[in-house]
């Protein structure tokens, strides 16, 4: 059964694909974190964090991404690419798609941000 993550991780897959991107692989797991979506944005290999929020009155759903999910992203990423050297050699990065709840949109559109935080 799909929770509401799974619908917006589907729904950011979806966008990624029609911009072009190729997902290398999707909820990549780790005992230092999770990443969500990891794909190919040219020469780029970008790990891409995917956040919702329904409620406009909390923090935009970019806004929580925190340093403290930060850095559990990037030990993910050095442990994906530890385990992974077709991609080392590449230039990474690391992206947000934020939907934040609107009306009467039948799919959101996300909120990209491109480099939202480096190593």
């Amino acid at each position: 059964m799909q929770g509401p993550g799974d619908w917006y991780e589907d729904a950011a897959t979806r966008w990624l694909c029609a911009q072009g991107w190729q997902v290398v692989q999707r909820n990549f797991h780790c005992k230092l974190g999770e990443i969500d979506i990891i794909a190919l944005d040219g020469e780029y290999l970008v790990f891409v964090e995917v956040r919702a929020r329904s409620n406009p009155r909390f923090s935009s759903a970019a806004a929580s991404v925190d340093r403290r999910k930060q850095r559990k992203l990037l030990r993910a990423a050095r442990v994906f690419l530890q385990r992974n050297a077709q991609w080392r050699a590449r230039p990474c990065r690391f992206d947000v798609l934020a939907f934040n709840p609107r009306q009467s949109m039948p799919e959101p559109a996300p909120q990209w941000i491109r480099s939202a935080f480096s190593a």
